[in-house]
């Protein structure tokens, strides 16, 4: 039996999804397409035991928020761009607020985004975003608020949207 039986197929299922989650944390296609083939690399090296009986969708989407909020070689994601520009390009209200979210998010720290992203985007529960980032329910809980107080903050104009958020979860 070959050790990574199963891996191909793994990856070519979720792989849209890991993508997803991964865009979600550093915010740029390049970065994340980086960060995933790093993950799935790791991965990759584990597959047996996985294949074995481990939950490899878990396994997996921890290990690529662990990798993210340890990436040592890039101390910060950014989106590199200019302020929207005022005249000449039209936007619409969601695609303002898309950049104006995109460039508060870029502001949280690695472990706040990470709780944002699993949380409202990736609609896992406090139990499963804990789980994937291996800490507690409680800090779960104290991250997702601190984030949200923080992107309220950095984006008040979107500060409806996050209470929303808030109190329906």
């Amino acid at each position: 039996m070959d050790r990574h039986e199963g891996f191909r197929e793994f990856v070519l299922a979720r792989q849209q999804a890991l993508m997803r989650t991964a865009y979600l944390l550093v915010g740029d296609r390049h970065l994340a397409e980086d960060l995933l083939q790093s993950t799935l690399t790791n991965v990759a090296g584990h597959w047996h035991k996985l294949a074995a009986g481990g939950n490899a969708e878990a396994y997996t989407r921890r290990a690529l928020v662990n990798q993210y909020i340890s990436w040592r070689r890039r101390p910060r994601f950014e989106v590199p761009s200019a302020e929207p520009p005022e005249r000449s390009v039209s936007y619409d209200d969601a695609a303002l607020d898309r950049v104006v979210l995109r460039r508060a998010l870029a502001k949280l720290t690695r472990k706040q985004r990470a709780v944002i992203v699993l949380r409202f985007w990736e609609d896992l529960t406090e139990a499963q975003t804990a789980e994937a980032l291996g800490c507690s329910l409680g800090n779960v809980k104290s991250q997702t608020h601190h984030a949200l107080a923080r992107l309220r903050a950095l984006a008040p104009e979107l500060s409806e949207d996050f209470a929303a958020e808030e109190v329906s979860r």
